[in-house]
């Protein structure tokens, strides 16, 4: 299983592909936008993802209940859907501005796109990758627009029952898409602990043989990096810069200094995990003789019997190997032997 986005390989034996969502923290400002990107750089992100719609291309400008946001959503003061998207989405004319800025910086960028229009647009700015939002998981004709592409497509299951997914997966590759990258995912913000099963990597990784990773809506790093060990390859955590400014995802984003320490938490995990290896390590070969072995602990006597109460198995491992206990019981010796006097075969008769 191996992924290419731009200048990087993303597979079971590489480290772990970390991405910054800008989604709507930059609040309206490209100003913010272009300081994102840099603080992303900064804080060791491999990419950074825009999302690409309008609120016209995402939903209708409707005051209709089913258009109203209902009273427990962390984003009810903007009454409807289309005044949210209206709110948070990124303006299509600062693409190529955020696009060029990433890449002169060597940052991956790409987005998602919300309907088949934004692939055409992201097509023209030369997009190494495509994020189907976990929103759009059965919006079939746009898994279409998005496969035909041949380019890397990576998908999130927050909204997705088996079904869904099966159905976009199958989609995917029917349609020509053979890089495929699957996202565990919990669309709550902030995400509880108890929703987000990340058992079902290790499932998703043997069902669908394509690479997975964790889109991280939690508060801290303990998910992300928990997310690693059971074999994750991409994670995506929302990223802000910390100037004060309330956007509506900031709530539950991350700022440049917590990115940091995820992408070096993540870092440590991937080399503490290493390979399956059953040999004493370099470093405890230092504490080997911190193992037992057979000692004299009485006076014994040439001719005497070796009997548990003049030997002993203790520290240090210089030493006959403890196995050797029983069977050397009720031996004679052939020379004489002294208290911490080792014990070794050639002086047992």
């Amino acid at each position: 299983m191996i992924v290419n986005i731009g200048k990087h390989t993303l597979s079971e034996n590489n480290p772990a592909f970390v991405m910054a969502e800008m989604s709507g923290n930059h609040g309206g400002s490209i100003d913010r936008a272009l300081k994102i990107i840099h603080s992303a750089k900064k804080a060791g992100a491999d990419a950074v993802k825009l999302q690409t719609f309008t609120a016209d291309t995402i939903t209708l400008k409707s005051t209709n209940n089913d258009f109203s946001l209902p009273k427990d959503s962390p984003w009810s003061e903007h009454k409807t859907l289309w005044d949210l998207y209206n709110e948070a989405h990124t303006p299509w004319e600062w693409h190529e501005e955020i696009f060029k800025e990433a890449r002169s910086i060597g940052l991956e960028i790409f987005s998602s796109p919300f309907d088949e229009s934004a692939v055409d647009f992201l097509e023209d700015l030369g997009v190494s990758a495509y994020k189907i939002a976990s929103p759009e998981i059965t919006h079939i004709p746009l898994i279409e627009k998005v496969a035909i592409t041949k380019k890397p497509v990576v998908i999130s299951t927050g909204v997705a029952n088996i079904e869904d997914l099966d159905l976009a997966v199958n989609t995917l590759k029917k349609s020509g898409c053979k890089e495929i990258i699957i996202l565990k995912c919990t669309s709550a913000y902030p995400t509880p602990a108890n929703e987000l099963n990340l058992i079902t990597l290790s499932d998703m990784k043997s069902r669908y043989k394509t690479l997975v990773g964790l889109s991280d809506h939690t508060t801290g790093n303990v998910a992300a990096t928990t997310s690693i060990a059971l074999g994750a390859k991409f994670i995506e955590k929302h990223f802000k810069i910390e100037d004060g400014h309330e956007t509506v995802d900031s709530f539950f984003s991350c700022n440049e200094q917590d990115f940091k320490a995820l992408v070096e938490q993540i870092r440590y995990v991937e080399e503490s995990l290493g390979t399956v290896n059953y040999e004493i390590s370099k470093s405890s070969k230092s504490s080997i003789n911190g193992r037992r072995s057979i000692y004299v602990s009485s006076n014994i006597k040439k001719g005497e019997k070796i009997s548990k109460s003049n030997i002993k198995v203790v520290r240090p491992s210089h030493g006959l190997h403890p196995r050797f206990y029983n069977e050397i019981i009720g031996k004679k010796v052939n020379t004489d032997l002294e208290l911490g006097d080792r014990i070794t075969l050639d002086m047992i008769d």
